[in-house]
């Protein structure tokens, strides 16, 4: 068997060449990375707790109409997706302060906002993904005018979508992180949802505790982290518990 050519390596993800032309492999990776890469570790279980529930999130938005880059899942670490082109934005949508929005602005974390806030940061890992305004994305032909149009109202879309999908099982949607992507098709460029929907790109509380259910466990050193990505997996139905009481993940559901 010939080996795969890799294309792409992050910090939590790896990407192969497809089986077919416009197509990648997205393989997670059970490493955590934090402050920019300065913190890191290896958690067992991560990458597939994500790539099952990256699954059953993108699987649910093209159910509704949203536009994304996952085909169908292949395994427990590794996906099919549409080779895109990444728009070099990172796309946060802030329903909650949280976070760096809490120390720039001052507002007590935990606070709910008067609207959800989209804001961009330049993803540049060696500048540490700075914010930037639509100013900015405009100047540098990062994005087109259409381009920034469709990444708003997708990701409102999504948050809409998300925040009622997480609060129907107890699950409070702080804030999360989009990444989008130009799919070619023939003579058509199509802006869609890429990367992935996970604990480690939102922040997940608990609706009565506020426990955090997310990679703030890792960055804040709570300790529980996949411990806390099963229980988010658990609520929606992806892990189920085993006659003997145990969990067991669902890999066959969604499967195509």
């Amino acid at each position: 068997m010939s080996r795969r050519r890799m294309i792409y390596e992050g910090k939590a993800k790896i990407l192969y060449e497809g089986p077919e032309p416009g197509t990648l492999i997205q393989y997670f990776k059970d490493d955590a990375t934090a402050f920019n890469a300065e913190k890191k570790a290896v958690l067992d279980g991560k990458g597939v707790l994500n790539n099952r529930i990256s699954e059953f999130l993108m699987t649910r938005l093209s159910a509704v109409g949203i536009p994304n880059h996952f085909i169908k899942r292949l395994n427990m670490r590794e996906q099919l997706i549409k080779k895109v082109e990444i728009i070099p934005l990172e796309v946060i949508v802030r329903n909650v302060a949280a976070g760096t929005m809490s120390k720039r602005l001052g507002i007590p974390e935990g606070e709910t906002l008067p609207r959800a806030i989209v804001e961009f940061c330049y993803k540049k890992d060696e500048l540490g993904d700075p914010l930037v305004s639509e100013e900015h994305i405009a100047a540098f032909g990062w994005a087109s005018q259409q381009e920034m149009d469709d990444i708003v109202s997708l990701a409102l879309r999504i948050n809409d979508f998300m925040c009622g999908l997480f609060s129907a099982v107890g699950i409070r949607l702080i804030d999360f992180k989009l990444e989008f992507g130009r799919h070619f098709e023939g003579e058509m460029v199509r802006t869609i949802l890429a990367d992935e929907i996970s604990p480690d790109s939102c922040r997940l509380w608990d609706y009565e505790t506020n426990e955090k259910l997310d990679k703030d466990r890792f960055r804040r050193d709570l300790g529980g982290v996949t411990e806390a990505y099963a229980e988010v997996a658990r609520r929606l139905g992806i892990i189920k518990e085993s006659a003997q009481g145990g969990d067991v993940i669902d890999f066959t559901s969604g499967m195509k």
